[in-house]
């Protein structure tokens, strides 16, 4: 009996085996109109497409491959987001949350996926990932997935690393946002400033960078960070290399912890803290806490970023606001715009709220 039924429908395999054209000959129809069925169901009447449907599911046909209509169409229905951080990270850190949200937004608009391809992974789930072009959230130099996605020949944006030839790229002005940060503070009088840096390089060190370690800086938002809080204190005669610059390392709100609480213990402590994130800020913030240190009385500390939880913490967070939504949005729509290479920079904002007051004496 399955013999017969193999030679009815073509010769082909009941279930995984059973191809379109199998269903197409059972019905004497074309393929073009078997595939219509499952594809463009409006091409069709509503009668012959259930004659299809019904015949391919009594002869255990079950749909169209989804690797082979990829082919077929040139188009997947997918972007691969390359970040630089973990699985997690990506999923529970405020600002990478909004970035990542705007990012959803425009993808459910326009019925496309997306495939996380985080740190850790290489080059091989970029070489072999389905996508039909990528966003690049990479800001370390020289990172090779990016070289690997360029060599792909899809469409791709990169978003707050280097820009690149060739290759779209979305961000803000760092440095700018950075200097506004610093001339906040010695606008109200600190002159004993220390910042709070997130990882200068992807190798885990922690702990105090002297001026080398800054100048070997392979994190392009970082490097550009310092550039800007160095730029922003000059106005208001700082010497640089009197600023103690301390990467948090992992990177989050403990490690920065850690860090303002040896800054504050101290013989000369800080004034005032620049932090490169609110993450790091808010870990400060508790440091100081815990050190009995009162801010913005006794400790003033500026973040960067404006997520959600700077307006939340108490005293309010002060801040360089970055809209991360909107980035999100702005680089999917780059990469579905034209192909001709595009930049797109968005303003910061200085944020003020009360973690920031004149320097006591002052």
């Amino acid at each position: 009996m399955v013999d017969e039924e193999r030679k009815r429908v073509g010769g082909g395999r009941p279930g995984r085996g059973l191809t379109l054209a199998d269903v197409a000959n059972a019905l004497q129809v074309s393929k073009a109109t078997v595939s219509n069925a499952y594809n463009r169901p409006d091409q069709l009447s509503a009668q012959l497409r259930e004659r299809i449907l019904a015949e391919a599911d009594r002869l255990g046909y079950r749909g169209p491959d989804p690797i082979a209509a990829t082919f077929s169409r040139r188009r997947v229905g997918a972007i691969g987001l390359v970040f630089d951080d973990p699985l997690t990270f990506a999923l529970t850190d405020p600002a990478e949350a909004l970035f990542t949200t705007g990012i959803g937004e425009v993808c459910e608009r326009i019925g496309v996926g997306v495939v996380l391809i985080p740190r850790g992974t290489g080059t091989e789930l970029v070489e072999r990932a389905l996508v039909d072009g990528f966003v690049c959230h990479c800001d370390v130099d020289g990172d090779v997935r990016v070289d690997t996605v360029m060599g792909r020949g899809l469409p791709a944006v990169v978003v707050d690393g280097p820009l690149r030839p060739g290759i779209s790229h979305v961000g803000i002005d760092d440095r700018k946002g950075a200097a506004t940060a610093a001339r906040h503070l010695v606008g109200l009088g600190h002159w004993r400033i220390a910042v709070l840096a997130s990882p200068l390089r992807p190798d885990g060190r922690a702990g105090r960078a002297d001026l080398a370690r800054q100048q070997a800086a392979q994190h392009h938002v970082m490097r550009e960070r310092l550039a800007g809080y160095r730029e922003g204190l000059a106005t208001g005669g700082v010497a640089w290399a009197d600023v103690p610059v301390v990467e948090c390392a992992p990177y989050g709100r403990e490690s920065a912890y850690r860090a303002a609480a040896d800054l504050l213990g101290g013989a000369e402590r800080p004034t005032a803290l620049l932090a490169a994130s609110d993450e790091l800020a808010l870990g400060a913030l508790r440091a100081a806490a815990v050190c009995g240190i009162s801010v913005p009385e006794q400790l003033s500390i500026v973040g960067f970023d404006d997520a959600p939880p700077a307006a939340w913490s108490d005293p309010g967070l002060t801040t360089v606001h970055q809209p991360h939504r909107d980035k999100g949005r702005a680089a999917v729509e780059q990469l579905i715009g034209p192909t001709s290479q595009t930049t797109t920079t968005f303003p910061t904002t200085l944020v003020v709220r009360g973690s920031t007051a004149p320097r006591a004496g002052s």
